[in-house]
């Protein structure tokens, strides 16, 4: 439904508003994502590591293992205290942008 370079300029902000309610692992961010977007919004595996590695480099998520038994061992992410602030800025900055192009194309209650 919506092309590739639509999803990749709001990865990030989808990501970290998963880990903002709790810590998950890479397939459930996934999960959550298209959960969350009535199944409008998908994104492979292949795509999301990169991000999530990405945005570990930067300090905004951390990771730690988890082993359970019977089950594969799994990184779970969650914000860091920068993350929180990020994310903070790029909701601010998402709902500029909307409101933005909603208003250019005659979308805006303005």
């Amino acid at each position: 439904m919506f092309t590739p370079e639509q999803k990749k300029g709001s990865v990030e902000l989808l990501v970290m508003t998963m880990l903002d309610d709790r810590p998950l692992h890479g397939y459930e961010i996934g999960k959550q994502i298209e959960g969350r977007s009535g199944g409008r919004l998908t994104f492979n595996p292949s795509t999301l590591y990169p991000v999530l590695y990405r945005m570990e480099n930067q300090g905004w998520i951390t990771g730690i293992w988890v082993e359970k038994e019977g089950k594969r061992r799994r990184c779970y992410y969650h914000l860091t205290a920068r993350g929180k602030k990020i994310l903070a800025e790029k909701v601010k900055g998402w709902q500029e942008f909307t409101d933005a192009v909603n208003e250019a194309i005659g979308l805006s209650n303005a």
